[in-house]
């Protein structure tokens, strides 16, 4: 096996390649610390060139490769296994910007590209590439497609799915697939960019995209509103597409819980309501045309939905200041709750219209395993999308409670699917949740995703153990 990582080496160049532990192990754990591997050899290819004549010898040889973005994924789909055998593919030297086409609305970027780095060249050209999300400074955009993404603005522009118009992906054997198309219409045969994008690495490595970009917001306007029910964020919802003209572009659930927890735990975070509601939301509007007046259109929602008892209490943000408090809030739920305690996670859609059944629900079911757990529900109620989050009761201990995971993850899953709902949303499956494809995916469904692996990967090198358990 040295000599093919030899020839390997000799591929990248002395800067493509280390065996450095300083350098290396930060990449061999997973973002939330579940998951420590090992590799052969920590590669960085800087072209599709070097990427296709690692893979060919991978492929050759039968050596396994994970490829890898910037390592925030949630579930271990970035992470070896701890044999040592396989070779991880970081893509961080793949981050250059090819093309950047304002009147075609379209950027083509290398999988390095950090997103906040994506967004800010769009930015520099009057236009907006709408995918964000949390760990927008790291992640880079080759993972983002490799996990299909969600984030807060999904609502309004959908996933990184329907951003992406052609991908140039290296095949598991070497070759290349040069699908970099602009194209908003080609219905010529079979859609590949699809098979690759949310295939979490097990079919090939994507090397570039050609993602969508849209015309800039001129004018946005930011409102945290208390809700009198749960069932009214779902009322609140409909009547803030229909006013704003479906300029809606996020709505976000916030539990009165989470707001606590982050004014308790992280510094600098103020309430933005009078009081601490049961449930609130974030939601925002934006315009691309001078004189849509959306600030009108916010105020006349607010006003409606006091006198219809929607909502008892809303701030709209008055200032630039004012929104980035009240996103660092919505952000701040997220470390909040590891301070308050052990928890156990969950990232799960159903029907827009079954969020609040599914977090009743859910909710008696794992009080029933668990007397005293504190539901930590949250966030893109406007796409379905909750991270249905627990938190330990306050008197039991942390291993006690963490022993509990798998059953429920049964209880809070089993729901999910009875709602017609998935068990992964935004995160993917990882090697965290490869057994829930065998529970709850339906054996012709199954069929075909083994069947198309087997098709493309034959020799199974691509991201062993990860999404599809192996065959």
């Amino acid at each position: 096996m040295q000599k093919h990582l030899d020839q390997i080496k000799q591929i990248v160049g002395p800067k493509g390649w280390s065996d450095d532990a300083g350098i290396v192990d930060p990449w061999l754990t997973d973002s939330r610390s579940v998951y420590v591997g090992k590799c052969a050899l920590f590669v960085q290819p800087e072209t599709t060139a070097q990427t296709a004549a690692v893979m060919a010898i991978c492929h050759q040889t039968g050596i396994a490769v994970v490829p890898q973005g910037g390592n925030t994924g949630r579930c271990g789909g970035a992470t070896p296994d701890d044999a040592g055998n396989a070779i991880l593919l970081n893509m961080a030297r793949m981050n250059k910007v090819r093309n950047l086409d304002p009147l075609d609305f379209t950027m083509t970027v290398e999988a390095g590209c950090i997103l906040t780095s994506i967004q800010n060249t769009a930015d520099s050209a009057d236009c907006l590439f709408p995918l964000s999300l949390g760990a927008e400074g790291s992640c880079m955009i080759g993972g983002n497609l490799a996990s299909n993404a969600g984030g807060i603005n999904v609502l309004r522009y959908g996933n990184t799915r329907d951003l992406v118009l052609g991908v140039e992906v290296v095949l598991p054997d070497g070759r290349i697939w040069n699908g970099l198309r602009r194209l908003r219409k080609d219905n010529t045969g079979y859609d590949l960019k699809h098979l690759f994008i949310g295939s979490e690495g097990t079919l090939g490595v994507i090397t570039a995209a050609v993602i969508k970009l849209f015309p800039k917001p001129v004018e946005t306007t930011t409102a945290i509103c208390a809700l009198t029910t749960l069932d009214a964020a779902l009322t609140l919802l409909a009547k803030a597409r229909i006013e704003s003209g479906d300029s809606l572009n996020s709505f976000e659930l916030i539990p009165g819980i989470a707001i606590d927890c982050a004014h308790k735990h992280i510094h600098g975070i103020r309430k933005p309501l009078s009081e601490t509601p049961d449930w609130a939301v974030l939601f925002e509007f934006s315009a691309t045309a001078p004189g849509s007046d959306i600030t009108t259109r916010m105020q006349n929602l607010l006003e409606s939905a006091f006198e219809d008892e929607i909502i008892s209490d809303a701030t709209v943000a008055q200032s630039g200041q004012d929104r980035a408090d009240f996103w660092r809030l919505r952000e701040a739920i997220v470390e909040a709750q590891v301070k308050e305690g052990a928890s156990i996670k969950h990232d799960v859609s159903v029907p827009v219209s079954l969020v609040p059944d599914f977090i009743r629900q859910a909710g008696i079911g794992v009080e029933k395993t668990c007397p005293g757990i504190r539901p930590y529900a949250f966030g893109h109620v406007g796409d379905g999308n909750i991270h249905y989050n627990l938190t330990q009761p306050v008197e039991m201990p942390a291993e006690d409670f963490l022993a509990l995971e798998w059953d429920i993850h049964r209880i809070v899953h089993d729901i999910t699917a009875e709602l017609g709902g998935s068990f992964s949303a935004e995160h993917g499956v990882g090697r965290l949740k490869t057994g829930e494809i065998l529970r709850y995916k339906e054996a012709t469904e199954l069929e075909l995703l083994q069947s198309i692996k087997q098709a493309i990967d034959p020799k199974s090198i691509m991201n062993p153990g990860k999404m599809l358990p192996d065959q």
